[in-house]
C-alpha cells in the first residue's frame, strides 16, 4: 500500500512541475516593448482550467506528503 502512495506521490510531483511550466507568464517583461506581449496568450477558460487542475494536483501532492511523512501507512501495517 505504501509503495502505491509513493508512486502516486512521485507521479503527482512530476505532473505538478509540468503543469506549473505550462502556465503563461504574468509579466510582459521586454516583450511589452515590441508589442508582442499578447502573441502567445491563451484563452481565459483554458487558463482557468489549467489553474484548477494545478491546484488539484498540488493538493493531492501535499496530502500524500503529509500521509507519507507522518508514517500513518507504516503504523497501520504493524510489526
Amino acid at each position: 500500500m505504501e509503495a502505491f502512495f509513493e508512486f502516486l506521490w512521485s507521479a503527482s510531483a512530476v505532473l505538478l512541475v509540468i503543469l506549473v511550466l505550462l502556465h503563461s507568464p504574468k509579466g510582459d517583461g521586454l516583450a511589452g516593448i515590441g508589442g508582442q506581449a499578447q502573441l502567445f496568450s491563451s484563452s481565459k477558460s483554458a487558463e482557468q482550467n489549467l489553474n484548477r487542475i494545478t491546484w488539484t494536483v498540488a493538493t493531492l501532492f501535499l496530502s500524500i506528503s503529509v500521509v507519507l511523512g507522518a508514517g500513518w501507512l507504516s503504523a497501520a501495517t504493524g510489526p
